[in-house]
């Protein structure tokens, strides 16, 4: 059965971008919801651009929080300019918690039929000391996951 609804959570980087390029290529008449996460524990914004921390709002502020949410609406940007037109629905969406933790609980509380997320694919022991978001999502989410590394998919 072919998902119908796809979950990539998108930060700009060349593996989401990558993971975005797959999901639109191998699905035909799909709804895909591009998921950005905002970890306030990341004082780059969650995002895949470069950040110079001496002169961004002070991590954490309201000033901060602002200008996260203005590199979210270029990463959406960016988003839509890589799908492109295609037969279904493309939503955006946001949140703001845990990478991992946020991108599962989407997928659990909505109608999501199958995550594609880009990883690194970093060895086992690699990750065991540098974590990955997509590692847990693969064992945490309740929906069916394909994780996009380089231009293989797993």
């Amino acid at each position: 059965m072919m998902p119908h609804t796809l979950l990539v959570p998108f930060d700009g980087s060349p593996l989401s971008k990558r993971a975005l390029e797959y999901a639109v290529d191998e699905y035909d008449d799909v709804s895909i919801v591009v998921l950005h996460v905002i970890d306030p524990n990341d004082p780059g914004y969650s995002s895949a651009v470069d950040v110079d921390v001496r002169t961004e709002p002070l991590h954490g502020s309201d000033a901060w929080y602002d200008r996260a949410h203005e590199v979210e609406a270029q990463l959406f940007d960016e988003a839509r300019e890589l799908i492109g037109d295609i037969d279904g629905e493309v939503t955006t969406e946001s949140t703001v918690g845990d990478p991992a933790r946020e991108i599962v609980d989407y997928a659990d509380a909505h109608d999501i039929d199958e995550i594609v997320i880009g990883s690194h694919g970093r060895s086992e022991a690699s990750r065991t000391l540098l974590g990955s978001v997509a590692e847990l999502v693969v064992r945490r989410s309740p929906v069916s996951v394909s994780v996009v590394r380089g231009s293989e998919t797993r």
